[in-house]
C-alpha cells in the first residue's frame, strides 16, 4: 500500500493504525443499525466531515436510499423512497470503481437532486467513495463539508481505503439480515401452516357454526394477536349482511352480533361485492365508508382486513379481523387469509347445511307429532258429503278460490263443516304438497295464544323450557286454518295483520325475523262486521280476511243431504266398531230428515255414533222419540243419557270389567280403547256402577 502524496509518514501511519482497528470493530457487527452507529462514531478521527452517510442500492426498484449517519443538525430534504439510478452519482462512482467528488456542490449541474439537498443542508463540498465487493455492488460512502474545496487528494485516497472494510461489514451485514430475513419468512411460514392445520382440524370437527368460529379465531389470534374478529352472512330476505359471529373480548359493544350492514356502504359489503379481499388502514375505511370507519374507529380498531367467503361459485358473507395497531396488515397477509377464508367458506357451507338439514328434520318431527295428533281428532274424514243445490254452490266456490291463493274466510255455524272446506281449497291448491296446518283459536288460553301461532325461544316465558316452532311456522308453503278466528284478543290481532300485510314475524323471546309463505283460511261462526262496529275486531284485519267470503249453510238448508250423511256416518262408525248394520228403518230416515239439527253435521255425527253403539242388530236403531224433543240441550242431554244408560247397563252385566271376552266393549260390539275414552269423555268410573 503506497502513501498518498504529500503525506507526512507519522500521519499516514497514525491513519491506517485507526483504520485498522476500525476495520476489527465494524466485522463483527451483524445488523446494520449498529453498524451505522459504530461507523459514524469510528470514522471522526480518521476523516474531518460534517455529514456522513451511507447509500444503499435497490436493484428491483431501481433507486438508491440514503441512510445519514452523522451530522450536527437536523438533516431537511430527504427523498424518504430514494432517489433514481440515473439522478444520483452513487451509481456513477460505482460504474467507475472511483470516488466522485464535489468541490463546489452549487456548481454541480449534473445532478440537482442530490445538489439541492445538499445545499439545503449547509454541505458545500462532499465526496462519493464506492462501495462494492467481488460479488455485488452495495452503494457509497458519502463524506460532507460545510466548507468548499473540503477534502484534499490525501483525504479521498484514504476514503477509499476507509470504503473497502466499510463494504465488505456492509455486504456482511446485508447477508446476514437476509439470512435472517428469511429465517423469520420461514418461521412465519411454519405459524400459517400451523395456524391452517389448526384450522383444518376444526372444520372436520366443528358442524355447529359457533364452535367453528371459536375455534377459528382462537387460532387466528394466536397467530397474529388479533384484537378482534367477525364472521358476516348474507341474508337473502333482507338482501343485507347479518354478524353472525363476533370475538372482540375488549370491545365496547358498538360492534355486536346480529347487525345488519347494508352491502352498499359498508366495507364488508364492498368486498362482499367486488368478490376481492382487502386490508384498510382506518384513513382508507374512510373514503370507501364513512359509516364503517366511524364504528370502527369507535371501537378502537385502527387496521382492518376483510376477505369474502366464496364456496361452490357462490359468495356467502365476509371473514373480518382488525388490530388497534396501525398497519398491522401487509399485502402478504391477504393471501394467507384469503387461503383461510376459502377453508371456512366449505365449512360454514357444510355447517349452514347440517343446520337446514336439523331445522327440517325439526320440522318434520313437528309436522309428524302435529299430524298424528290431528289422526287422533275426530275429524277423520277427508270426503265432503252431500248432493244439495246448496253445497254444490259452495264447493263451486271452493273451486273458483283455491287455485288463486287468496285469503278466505269462512262464515258458518258450529258444526256446519267449515273446517272440511278449508282442508278441501288447500288440497285444490298448488300447495297441496305443504302442510294444513289447523289453530282453534277458542280452545287455546288466550295466554298461549301467541306462542302457539308465532313459536316461542327457550325461557322466552316461565314453563318456556325448550324452543318451540309456531303454527305459521310449520304452515310455510302450506295452509294455515284459524278456526274461531273472530276470538283472537285485540293486542293479537295486530301480529296477525302484519303476517297477512308483510309476510313475517318474531317467535316470542327473539328478535330474529322469520318470514313465512302461508295461505290464510280462517272460519268463525260470529258476525265479524258487527264486531268491528263494536271494536271487538280491527277494521283493517277484517277487511284483509274477507278478501272471498264463503257462507256454509247450516244442515237445515239442505236436508236432501241428509240421508246420504246418515249412511255415510254409520258406514263409518259400523267398521269402527265391528259391527254390521245394513238397514236404516224408512220411519228413522224421515225422522232424521225432519229434525232441525241445530248442531248441524256435528250433532248429526255423533247422534249416529250413539245409534250404532245402542244398535245390537243389523238394523239401526235410533231413539226416535228424543228428536221429536227437537230442544239444542233437551236433545244432547237425552243422546248422553242414553249412551251412558248402555254403557253402564253393559258394566254391570260384565261386572264392571271393560276388557277380555266377557268385558263391556265386548258386549257393546266396541274396541276397549273407544270404550275407555267414552267413559272419561262421560264420566264413568267401572269401579262405582
Amino acid at each position: 500500500m503506497s502513501l498518498p502524496a504529500g503525506a507526512s509518514p507519522d500521519r499516514t501511519r497514525a491513519r491506517y493504525q485507526t483504520l485498522l482497528e476500525v476495520a476489527e470493530a465494524i466485522s463483527a457487527h451483524r445488523q446494520l443499525s449498529t453498524l451505522f452507529d459504530d461507523l459514524a462514531r469510528l470514522l471522526h478521527p480518521l476523516v474531518a466531515f460534517d455529514f456522513i452517510g451511507l447509500t444503499l442500492i435497490d436493484e428491483r426498484e431501481r433507486v438508491v436510499r440514503l441512510h445519514v449517519l452523522s451530522t450536527d443538525r437536523e438533516v431537511i430534504n430527504t427523498r424518504k423512497d430514494g432517489t433514481p439510478f440515473d439522478q444520483t452519482p452513487t451509481i456513477q462512482a460505482l460504474a467507475e470503481r472511483r470516488p466522485y467528488y464535489m468541490p463546489d456542490v452549487s456548481a454541480e449541474n449534473r445532478y440537482p437532486l442530490v445538489r439541492d439537498m445538499l445545499i439545503a443542508n449547509g454541505i458545500r463540498a462532499t465526496c462519493v467513495v464506492p462501495l462494492y465487493t467481488a460479488q455485488r455492488d452495495i452503494g457509497g460512502l458519502h463524506f460532507g463539508s460545510q466548507e468548499a474545496e473540503g477534502y484534499s487528494p490525501e483525504d479521498i485516497e484514504f476514503m477509499e481505503q476507509v470504503a473497502r472494510p466499510v463494504a465488505v461489514a456492509v455486504d456482511n451485514a446485508l447477508n446476514f439480515e437476509a439470512v435472517e430475513g428469511y429465517r423469520e419468512q420461514l418461521a412465519r411460514e411454519r405459524d400459517r401452516l400451523r395456524t391452517l392445520l389448526e384450522i383444518n382440524n376444526a372444520l372436520v370437527q366443528c358442524l355447529e357454526t359457533r364452535q367453528l368460529f371459536d375455534a377459528i379465531s382462537g387460532s387466528l389470534r394466536r397467530a397474529f394477536g388479533l384484537d378482534y374478529a367477525s364472521i358476516l352472512l348474507y341474508d337473502s330476505d333482507i338482501d343485507a349482511l347479518r354478524l353472525k359471529m363476533v370475538d372482540f373480548p375488549e370491545g365496547m359493544g358498538v360492534i355486536h352480533e346480529d347487525a345488519v350492514l347494508s352491502i352498499e356502504d359498508t366495507l364488508a359489503g364492498y368486498v362482499f361485492r367486488t368478490r376481492e379481499a382487502r386490508h384498510f388502514t382506518l384513513e382508507e375505511a374512510r373514503a370507501i365508508s364513512p359509516s364503517t370507519a366511524d364504528v370502527i374507529g369507535r371501537e378502537g380498531l385502527r387496521s382492518l382486513c376483510c376477505v369474502p367467503l366464496i364456496s361452490r361459485g357462490a359468495v356467502l358473507g365476509t371473514l373480518n379481523t382488525g388490530s388497534r395497531q396501525e398497519n398491522f396488515f401487509s399485502a402478504g397477509d391477504v393471501p394467507f387469509f384469503t387461503q383461510v377464508a376459502g377453508q371456512v367458506a366449505i365449512a360454514l357451507d357444510n355447517a349452514l347445511s347440517y343446520q337446514r338439514i336439523e331445522a327440517l328434520n325439526e320440522r318434520l318431527e313437528e309436522e309428524k307429532i302435529y299430524l298424528e295428533d290431528e289422526i287422533r281428532t275426530d275429524n277423520r274424514f277427508e270426503e265432503i258429503v252431500g248432493n244439495s243445490r246448496a253445497l254444490k254452490a259452495i264447493l263451486k266456490q271452493v273451486e273458483t278460490v283455491a287455485p288463486t291463493d287468496s285469503t278466505v274466510l269462512i262464515y258458518g255455524e258450529t258444526g256446519t263443516g267449515k273446517e272440511l272446506l278449508a282442508r278441501a281449497i288447500h288440497d285444490l291448491s298448488a300447495r297441496k304438497q305443504g302442510t294444513f296446518v289447523k289453530l282453534n283459536c277458542a280452545a287455546i288460553p288466550t295466554g298461549l295464544l301467541e306462542s302457539e301461532m308465532f313459536g316461542h325461544e327457550k325461557g322466552a316465558f316461565t314453563g318456556a323450557i325448550a324452543q318451540r316452532i309456531g303454527r305459521f311456522e310449520l304452515a310455510h308453503r302450506g295452509t294455515m286454518f284459524l278456526d274461531e278466528v273472530g276470538e283472537i284478543p285485540l293486542e293479537l290481532q295486530t301480529k296477525l295483520l302484519r303476517v297477512l300485510q308483510e309476510r313475517e314475524f318474531e317467535r316470542l323471546g327473539s328478535s330474529r325475523t322469520i318470514r313465512t309463505d302461508a295461505r290464510l283460511v280462517a272460519a268463525t261462526n260470529r258476525d265479524l262486521a258487527q264486531m268491528v262496529e263494536e271494536r271487538e275486531f280491527r277494521a283493517d284485519l277484517y277487511y284483509r280476511l274477507n278478501v272471498f267470503p264463503i257462507t256454509v249453510p247450516p244442515l237445515r238448508d239442505r236436508r236432501e243431504d241428509i240421508p246420504l250423511l246418515v249412511r255415510y256416518f254409520v258406514q263409518q262408525y259400523a267398521r269402527r266398531m265391528n259391527r254390521k248394520i245394513t238397514t236404516i228403518p224408512a220411519e228413522s230416515m224421515n225422522a232424521l230428515a225432519r229434525y232441525h239439527w241445530p248442531g248441524n253435521i256435528r250433532e248429526l255425527q255423533n247422534f249416529i255414533e250413539r245409534a250404532v253403539i245402542l244398535s245390537t242388530g243389523a238394523t239401526l236403531q235410533i231413539p226416535v222419540r228424543e228428536l221429536k224433543r227437537g230442544g239444542v240441550s233437551g236433545s244432547v242431554v237425552t243422546l248422553e243419557t242414553a249412551e251412558r244408560d248402555a254403557i253402564v247397563r253393559a258394566l254391570r252385566d260384565a261386572g264392571g270389567k271393560v276388557a277380555g271376552p266377557e268385558g263391556a266393549a265386548a258386549k257393546l260390539g266396541m274396541k276397549r280403547t273407544t270404550l275407555q275414552a267414552k267413559m272419561r269423555k262421560l264420566g264413568i268410573d267401572a269401579k262405582s256402577v
